[in-house]
């Protein structure tokens, strides 16, 4: 009998930025929404994908094993580049137009330069890594966090990641950005302690033009989620030239003020430019946004905003 099957691209031990204490969070690939400032963009494909880490690679005259493997000639030699001592190395070049991604070059690969994020694995071998870390959860508080991605666009795993969680007594969350359909959420309900639930942007025009989908569903299962009970770790973004305003967060308060008896914390998240380099190793030509982070003073000016409906705010 064939195991149901999850696509993961990480699993992330003693993390403390995924719900309260300390947790294992497993990453699974696919994401409906296009966030230009998105941190994790190997993330949001829904199938494995070749990546190259240029830092790793020791140069085609050092090793070369991956030229000639590839049944579509989709890696030549490269144009020689200087390297730090001065000297000259060729790097392979790498064109994804015509990949398909089999993978051969990356089995050639013995420094794992090229490399296929996206694993398949059954609910069995995602249990096997998470009772490792059961200690940690009882001295901390802490528990499993399924995020993406989107988690809940691989509905059947999550819910049976998440209900073997549960037969161990272990405290669960599900990181979402909530463009699901309700059902979908309503299964999982049972077997997760918390949302953490990613709000973008409180304009739904804007939501659209930006993020590539609408933003009216989000709200709406937010509010779900609130009237059924649920537990909500609201996590907001904070992005330069999108949702930074004083305007923008008079929308947050109002509409988290409804549902506050529900939230156990609003997180606000600073951008960072530090998912930039993760575009280069998808050997894709996206444009990548790149911004200047919010300034302490803003952070906090957004923070107080917050505290003064009465909602809970921390700064990651």
């Amino acid at each position: 009998m064939q195991q149901l099957t999850g696509k993961i691209y990480d699993i992330q031990g003693f993390s403390v930025q995924d719900g309260p204490g300390v947790r294992t969070t497993v990453f699974l690939k696919g994401c409906p929404l296009r966030c230009p400032w998105c941190h994790s963009p190997e993330s949001r494909r829904f199938d494995t994908e070749l990546n190259w880490m240029h830092i790793r690679c020791t140069g085609l005259d050092a090793c070369g094993k991956c030229l000639g493997v590839c049944p579509r000639n989709c890696i030549t030699r490269g144009e020689p580049t200087r390297g730090v001592t001065g000297e000259e190395i060729s790097y392979p070049a790498v064109d994804k137009t015509d990949c398909d991604e089999c993978g051969l070059c990356a089995k050639a690969c013995k420094a794992t330069a090229l490399y296929m994020c996206g694993d398949d694995k059954t609910v069995d071998e995602v249990m096997h890594r998470i009772e490792r870390d059961m200690p940690f959860y009882e001295d901390s508080g802490g528990g499993v966090t399924v995020s993406g991605g989107e988690c809940l666009s691989q509905p059947a795993f999550t819910l049976e990641l998440l209900k073997r969680c549960k037969t161990l007594s272990v405290n669960t969350a599900v990181d979402t950005t909530g463009f699901v359909r309700w059902e979908t959420i309503e299964k999982v309900m049972p077997y997760a302690d918390l949302f953490l639930y990613d709000l973008k942007c409180m304009d739904e025009a804007l939501h659209e033009r930006v993020i590539g989908v609408p933003g009216g569903l989000i709200l709406e299962n937010a509010v779900k989620i609130a009237e059924a009970g649920g537990s909500l770790w609201v996590r907001i973004p904070v992005m330069p030239m999108f949702n930074d305003s004083e305007e923008h967060f008079e929308k947050y308060a109002a509409f988290l003020s409804g549902i506050k008896d529900s939230i156990v914390m609003v997180q606000l998240l600073p951008y960072h430019k530090m998912g930039v380099s993760k575009y280069a190793r998808l050997l894709t030509r996206e444009q990548v946004f790149v911004a200047e982070p919010p300034t302490d003073e803003l952070m906090e000016a957004r923070k107080q905003q917050l505290e003064a409906a009465g909602l809970p705010v921390r700064i990651h």
